[in-house]
């Protein structure tokens, strides 16, 4: 039988209630109850949405950090000055969004990127483009004008040059990710005619700053999400950031070190050093002495590449003349 509770009982049970010594059933049922984390609500822009995750996006800008690096140090060689390229911004955004940012006429290359499907752009701003070809035909680009014109025939030939091999280090620098190829399909002088993908397409786009002397300029990077989305898996996986952490140092120090230990140089030996005129010099003949300033009992100089090395004593070892280096010789003394 179950317990009834009796008129008295369920008033003194009330009373407990109210006055806190029993705490009610609702209440003790949401004590029980599992507590859940609160719920973080982000705004989402449907206009723009971010398809690229932060973790994707910074393996993207390491590539492009080194890209950036070695395509300026060939710039640096090539035109014979100092020119510093740096990664400035990565973002995400709307295929029109980029290019109504861009300034109208500029140096747009449409690109293939085998065997990845679609294009992909670069391009490179009037404002350090016109200072580039100033330098390859002997100017000094310190107080040039910037002509709001596309480029010449001839013009676009000079960039040319510098744009191909730029793609050869973008092929380099994507070459641990995958095996891709850059090469230029098309170059135009306005953005507004070239339709890569619809209007609303998002599209990863790394921005580069570039400096030459007294001028700047920019380089953009353009590539739409569908033609990297297949190789994007591989951006996260262990492989890649293995090879992101690892340094030059700790794989190639020992490779160089035996490289250099087989390396051929070339060691002279010098008794001394003197002057004579061209006339004894004609009349020079066998059994002949020419007399220099150096003891006969002090050290010789032994050179490396043409820099002194070792100063060693003459002698003979075996049936051979040799020479027993004694101390490192001082950069600047005679011989």
């Amino acid at each position: 039988m179950v317990d009834v509770l009796d008129q008295n009982e369920v008033d003194a049970l009330l009373a407990a209630v109210e006055s806190g010594g029993i705490q009610a059933a609702a209440d003790v049922a949401a004590a029980m109850r599992p507590q859940r984390p609160p719920r973080v609500v982000q705004e989402y822009d449907f206009k723009r949405p971010e398809r690229v995750s932060k973790e994707q996006m910074r393996a993207l800008e390491g590539i492009h950090e080194s890209f950036g690096r070695n395509f300026g140090a060939f710039l640096s060689g090539f035109l014979r000055t100092i020119v510093e390229i740096r990664l400035a911004t990565a973002e995400q955004l709307t295929y029109s969004e980029f290019i109504n940012s861009l300034p109208n006429p500029t140096n747009f290359n449409v690109l293939t990127a085998e065997p990845l499907e679609g294009q992909v752009c670069l391009e490179i701003s009037p404002l350090i483009i016109y200072p580039i070809i100033d330098r390859l035909l002997g100017g000094s680009s310190t107080d040039l004008f910037i002509p709001q014109r596309p480029l010449t025939v001839i013009e676009q030939r000079l960039v040319g040059k510098i744009t191909n091999r730029g793609l050869e280090v973008l092929t380099e620098s994507w070459s641990e990710l995958v095996d891709v190829k850059f090469k230029i399909a098309e170059v135009e002088s306005n953005p507004h005619l070239v339709q890569m993908v619809a209007p609303n397409e998002l599209v990863v786009v790394l921005g580069f700053e570039i400096k030459m002397g007294g001028r700047a300029g920019t380089m953009s990077l353009c590539m739409p999400f569908n033609v990297i989305e297949p190789v994007m898996g591989k951006l996260l996986s262990q492989g890649w950031l293995a090879y992101t952490r690892r340094t030059p140092a700790e794989d190639k120090s020992a490779d160089i070190a035996k490289g250099l230990g087989a390396t051929n140089v070339n060691l002279v030996a010098y008794l001394a050093e003197t002057s004579i005129t061209v006339g004894d010099l004609l009349t020079l003949q066998p059994g002949d002495i020419l007399q220099t300033a150096k003891p006969l009992a002090s050290e010789i100089i032994l050179q490396v590449e043409g820099q002194n090395k070792f100063a060693g004593k003459i002698g003979r070892h075996k049936d051979n003349v040799a020479v027993k280096v004694t101390r490192l010789a001082e950069v600047e003394e005679p011989l």
